[in-house]
Order: structure tokens, then sequence, then C-alpha cells
């Protein structure tokens, strides 16, 4: 292994010592193989060309076909030249899933542009201060009030230049489009009225036919397709700088890791958000790559996505822990068809064993869990999908043509020996150019052989799977002992009257920190504070034990699903400041 860490990234196919983990590889999955660097549009063009009649996106009872995709997207990559974009030049999406988010997304490379994502969730402050960090020129949103109101403030104070509007309605069958217009219409703004509307292209201005878009060179390597805004390792958003190559080739390599799924023949579910960089690369990217149908959600409804799949038969359904925990929990998920699902990927938080092995029980379809970052595109990881089960609470094994290296916490420069927990770092093809602006914070995310470090502690079984224990920064210091949350939710996820939880530090006079466990129960079930700690004496060291535990109705998530442990920890210092 110390052969293989001095080697360094680009040369993986050299190492002396042959990874530990080649030894459970997939037998159809080469790791060692190589990947070509195209633009990262080229995904669009070969389905297009391959399978244009094949229906491509589906979203709210209207389907496009690939040959229709294609030529929307042509038809806005001509336009956005027209109103000035160039190579290099930021274009912002603020959309909700959507075939406009498809379109927009690729046509923006087509011209050369740059993609920046941004959460429709977004404040108007947020919004301010990405559009300032990423130099974002031009923002696309829809005619929404709720997104298209944010767009308009972000004008009027001058922070953007300029923005693209598309009309909701007119994603919309024509029956719904009218019956929208008609009963819904307080939910359209209107931007030809808008005081700001000098500044606003209308989409048909967008699309208007004026020719194909004037083809642009692209370097795949060093040309930036996305930037993605992350907190990283260090809480402060930045923009992690994507290329074409990092981008493709990722899509590519999670299409490597699922050889049994045809072209032209799959329909993927798209309920995570595509602004998020796991649903890009693995249901957006990773979908057209393999020309499946899209089956678009533009927000997750418990209720309407178990009635989509059950009416539109997906495939594949990546998703994130706690959607799989929904709808495992629906009291009435008996009278719903799940059978269509062959592969469903889980990413983006950790994969409590409870969920992945009742969720397998439950619909017969393997449940597979991932692990990757914004800096990488984002998939590193991911378990085989005819593993064993023996291996649930593993983040599987890295990806075609990326290593993973586990570093000292004391010594990003030493790699520890097999067994012991260390800090992944990561080398290939997929992990970013730096951070857009910031060349300090690029500098001190790399080692000095170019791997990058992502902050989460791991260890490496003796079969070469990789499982995460924790974050650096999450990691919980009581009487000097290292306590990690996720070794506790991981236990409290074994009781059965328990559907979330999450675990975090908070201040001990005695211990200085202690852990603290917030936990939502299942529908109709019930248990109190001290049964779980009996359980737990059993489970887990007195070090380990919960100073407190609170239950909830809920517990805050992110966007994309995840349990979100920031509202918690205010809410915490918030009480103890008080106090």
């Amino acid at each position: 292994m110390t052969a293989a860490a001095s080697a360094g990234p680009g040369s993986m196919a050299s190492f002396e010592d042959r990874p530990k983990w080649l030894c459970s590889y997939p037998a159809d999955v080469v790791w060692d193989q190589t990947f070509e660097a195209m633009p990262l549009y080229s995904l669009i063009d070969r389905a297009v060309a391959r399978f244009g009649p094949s229906v491509a996106t589906s979203f709210l009872g209207k389907s496009m076909s690939y040959s229709e995709l294609g030529r929307q997207v042509e038809l806005v990559a001509a336009g956005l030249q027209r109103l000035g974009v160039v190579k290099g030049t930021k274009v912002g999406l603020f959309l909700p899933n959507s075939p406009t988010f498809i379109v927009y997304y690729y046509a923006v490379l087509k011209a050369g542009g740059t993609v920046v994502n941004y959460n429709p969730l977004y404040t108007v402050d947020e919004l301010a201060f990405q559009v300032r960090d990423s130099d974002t020129e031009l923002m696309v949103t829809l005619d929404l009030k709720l997104l298209f109101s944010k767009v308009e403030a972000l004008l009027q104070s001058g922070v953007l230049k300029r923005a693209v509007v598309a009309s909701f309605a007119g994603l919309l069958p024509p029956t719904k489009s009218v019956l929208f217009r008609l009963f819904k219409s307080k939910e359209l703004s209107r931007p030809q009225a808008s005081p700001m509307h000098g500044r606003i292209h209308l989409e048909p201005e967008v699309t208007a036919d004026h020719g194909p878009p004037k083809p642009v060179a692209i370097d795949p390597v060093n040309d930036i397709a996305v930037l993605q805004y992350t907190g990283g390792t260090t809480g402060t958003p930045k923009g992690a700088m994507l290329t074409h190559a990092n981008a493709y080739i990722n899509t590519l390599q999670v299409v490597s890791w699922a050889p049994e799924l045809k072209d032209g023949d799959e329909r993927v579910l798209g309920v995570l958000p595509f602004f998020h960089v796991f649903a890009m690369t693995v249901v957006m990217n990773f979908a057209i790559a393999k020309a499946s149908e899209i089956v678009i959600m533009p927000r997750f409804v418990l209720d309407d996505a178990l009635k989509l799949i059950t009416q539109t038969k997906p495939t594949v359904m990546p998703g994130v822990p706690t959607l799989f925990t929904a709808l495992m929990n629906h009291p009435r998920i008996k009278t719903f068809d799940l059978s269509s699902l062959k592969f469903c990927l889980s990413g983006g938080a950790p994969l409590p064993v409870e969920v992945k092995e009742g969720f397998e029980r439950l619909t017969g379809c393997k449940l597979v869990e991932g692990y990757g970052l914004s800096e990488a595109s984002p998939v590193v990881t991911c378990n085989p999908i005819n593993g064993s089960s023996l291996r649930s609470g593993k983040i599987g094994v890295p990806l075609p043509s990326t290593y993973v290296s586990l570093r000292s916490l004391d010594d990003a420069t030493v790699e520890v020996p097999q067994g012991e927990k260390g800090e992944v770092c990561i080398a290939g093809p997929q992990v970013m150019k730096g951070y857009w602006n910031r060349p300090q914070e690029t500098a001190a995310v790399f080692t000095p052989d170019g791997y990058l470090r992502t902050g989460d502690v791991a260890r490496m079984d003796e079969e070469g799977f990789f499982a995460i224990e924790d974050r650096i920064k999450d990691l919980i210091i009581c009487s000097g002992y290292n306590v990690y949350p996720r070794q506790i939710e991981e236990r409290i996820y074994e009781i059965p009257e328990v559907e979330e939880v999450t675990v975090i530090g908070i201040k001990d006079k005695y211990r200085g920190e202690a852990p603290k466990a917030f936990i939502k129960l299942k529908d109709g079930r019930d248990t109190t504070a001290d049964a779980v700690m009996a359980y737990l004496e059993t489970k887990l060291s007195k070090i380990e034990l919960p100073a407190a535990i609170e239950f909830r109705d809920a517990l805050p998530k992110t966007m994309i699903g995840k349990l979100s442990k920031k509202e918690l920890k205010e809410e915490e210092a918030a009480r103890q400041t008080k106090a």
C-alpha cells in the first residue's frame, strides 16, 4: 500500500502493490480501465444519435423524445450565444426538476458556458453571495412567483445583470397547461410586466430558430463545465470547479458499475433535485448516458412518488437514506407496486443497515450504498450491485480508475495500515480542478502528492471495503476521547420504533462535550428515553452513551433530504447561551 500512496494520482495502473479491494472487485467491472476525456455534452449528442425516437423525459404527463430534447438543446445553445454567452460565461440555473433544467444545462455547455447550480430554496441573500462569488452573468429560471421574485430582486439590486425566464405552464400537457393558467394563475409571475423587463429575456427569444450554435473548442481536461457550490471541509461556500472531463468521466464510471443495465431500455426516477451534484451525475447525466427515460418529479411528495413508481415503473431510483426510510415506512406501502425497480443507489449520507435490509426485504430490489462529495463530481466508491448483504454498513470499493488512500489524522502524508482509521483521500479523473478563486483553500484540500482530502474518517477491512466512521469536524471529544456520532446513530437505528436519528455534540461541564440524540419515531410507535438508554447500555461504551435524548415529530433536513445537524447545533448553542 505504501508504494500505491507514493505513486500519486495519474499512476493508478502502475502500483507495485495491487490495491486490496481488487480481491473483492465485481467480476464484470475493470478497476484499472481508462476513460477518454470528452466534452460533457457528448452524452446527449450520443443519446440523440442512437436513440432519437425513444422517450427522454416524462414530466407531469408530458413526454419528450431524445430527438426533441436534442433539438431544444441546439436551439437554446444558439440563443444563448446570441445573448452573448461565450466560452467561460457563467450561467446560473435557478430551477426545480423539469425538462427546462436538462435543456439549459446541456445548452449552456454546448454554447461554451459554465453551469452554476443554484438551490431553489435559497434566500435572496444566499443567492446574491453565490452570484457575486461565481461571477454569474445570466440566470435561468421559470415564471413561478416563488422563483422569479428572487431573481427579480437580484436584478433590482444590481447583483445580477440579466435573466432568462421560461414558462412553467408550457411544460405541461395542453389540458393541464390551460387549467394551470386558469386556476393557479396566482402562482405565476408576469416577467414582461416587471420593472426589470429590459434585462429579462423570455424563452421564445432564446429558442427562435436562427440556425445551429457556433462550435466551441472545448478542452475537456481544463475547461470548467460546472461550478458546484459546497461547504467543503470548512463550511464556507466555495465553488468546486468540475471540468468537462471530471463530470463526463464520473458519469461513465457510474455507468460501468452497472453493466447489466441496457442502453435505451431503462427508466430512471428523477426525484432528487438536479441542482445537487449527486442527482446531476447519478440521475440526470447517468440517465442521458444510458439513453434512459427520466421520470421527473418537480419536488418530492411521498404519496405522489409511490403513485408515480406504480404507474411509470422505473427500473433505477437513486436516492438518499431518508427517501428510502420514508417509502419503507409508508402505512400503505403494500398497496403500491415497486416490483419494477432493479437497482437503487443510496448516497448523500450514510445508509443505516436497518434501512438497507428493510428496503431490500420489502421490494426485492438491491439497495446499494455509495460514497462521494461535490469535489469528486461526486461518486468515489460504491458497493457491488450483486455483492453480499453481509457488507451492509460499508461504502464499498473505489470506482474504476479511482484510488482511495487512508491517511493519518495527524499527518496527511502518511498512509495508515489496513484496519486502522484514517482520513479518506482520493485520486482519480473525477477529482475537481480546485475551488473557484480560492487558491489557498485549494492548496489546503490537497495533499502534497495530489490527493483530495475529504475530512471523512474511515477504515478499510481485509477485503478492501471501506466503512466511514465519521467526519473529522463532527468528532465529539468526550473527556479527551474521540466519539463518532455515526456509531451511536447506527445503534439507535437498531431499535424497532425508531425511524430517524441525528446525534450531535453538546457542551458538558464534566466531559467537555457529550453526545445528544434527536429521535423521530415511526408513526404509531412509542418508546421512552429510558428504554433507548437501556438498549444502548448493552451496545456502547459509557463514554459513547448520550447525555440526553430528545424526541421530535420531525428532524431538520437539507433540500436533497439529508438529515441536517446544522439547525440542531444552532438550537443547542442558543439554548446554552440563554442558560
